[in-house]
């Protein structure tokens, strides 16, 4: 905690700042107090509701990766380091061909380290040096641990070439016994969805408030999916059906730079621009006319125009489709609602 200051007589009891990882409060009459900001600062009141949409989402379609279909730590462990800043398309056929020459962690073990090397370097994998860890950490599962993995971030830490992100997930979705994994993709979908600062710990904050105890199996495949498929750098809200868009700052204001993505991606002017409009405009109001909407969302809206009530129905009839919005006649015309 960092004590400043105050500037003359003037008494503020908070302030906040856009993308800042503190809050300032008043301590006394000559000093204020900087603290880490709670998440609470980020996360909607409506946390159960966020997770629900994310897991329903995830559950009723997903990418499709041989890994996810296992609970055995040793495939996973494999898929996590081959995985490592390789595209995950390119590592199912290496994954397949490792696990059908090595295919338990006795057999890894057992191996020829400059097999496992040699192995590295036919499929383009990179870095050998993940080939020499990977050999080490199966020969200290049989002779340290038992033939057994550790079942938790911090024991699965102590295997040769196993950092706190890879024990994580391991953790996770082998024993469903891990924290929230927090990797470059989670970040983006923070940063953007939640506004949240570009700051390490507090992204690892939010993270851990966000997942559902006892769920870091399903949450975490679940989050890292949706930066994968819809909040990559150049994102497909619409397209992918984010099931964060009703909360999202990114999809309000147009903003979908990030930690990773500096440049602004084409937005001004774009259908899912207008799309965050009538989903901001609609929480703002319980229920709205087109002709009382449409102003709201473009100011050329004439009824009868290019960008009128066929325009407007159209767009409103995508979000409907999409579970976000609710459509109903009310004495011969229609009325929009956001979906609860």
């Amino acid at each position: 905690m960092l004590t400043v200051p105050a500037c003359g007589a003037v008494r503020v009891r908070a302030i906040a700042f856009h993308r800042s990882v503190v809050s300032v409060k008043a301590a006394g009459p000559n000093q204020w107090v900087m603290s880490e900001a709670s998440p609470d600062e980020y996360l909607p009141a409506d946390r159960d509701r966020v997770r629900t949409r994310l897991i329903e989402w995830y559950t009723d379609d997903h990418r499709e990766y041989p890994w996810r279909e296992t609970t055995d730590p040793y495939p996973i462990l494999v898929s996590e380091v081959m995985s490592q800043q390789t595209q995950l398309d390119r590592v199912v056929d290496a994954w397949a061909d490792f696990l059908d020459r090595w295919p338990t962690v006795e057999d890894l073990a057992a191996a020829d380290r400059a097999g496992v090397v040699g192995f590295w370097t036919d499929h383009s994998l990179g870095y050998n040096n993940r080939a020499k860890y990977l050999h080490e950490a199966a020969r200290e599962v049989l002779e340290d641990h038992d033939g057994t993995f550790p079942r938790d971030p911090d024991g699965l830490q102590e295997l040769m070439g196993v950092g706190p992100y890879t024990a994580n997930a391991v953790a996770s979705f082998a024993f469903n016994n891990g924290d929230a994994v927090v990797d470059t993709n989670v970040k983006r979908v923070l940063y953007r969805a939640f506004d949240v600062p570009d700051d390490d710990e507090t992204f690892e904050r939010v993270a851990r408030a966000l997942m559902p105890d006892g769920d870091s199996r399903v949450w975490n495949n679940a989050i890292m999916e949706l930066g994968g498929v819809a909040c990559e750098k150049t994102p497909a809200c619409d397209s992918a059906g984010c099931p964060w868009r009703e909360w999202c700052h990114a999809y309000e204001t147009g903003d979908f730079t990030a930690p990773d993505v500096p440049t602004q991606p084409d937005f001004e002017g774009s259908r899912r621009q207008m799309r965050g409009r009538v989903v901001r405009t609609l929480h703002e109001h319980s229920e709205l006319a087109l002709d009382e909407l449409g102003p709201r969302i473009r100011v050329d809206y004439v009824p009868e125009g290019d960008y009128g009530r066929e325009w407007l129905r159209d767009l409103l009839g995508d979000l409907a489709d999409d579970g976000m919005v609710n459509l109903r006649e009310r004495d011969g015309t229609t009325v929009a609602t956001l979906r609860e």
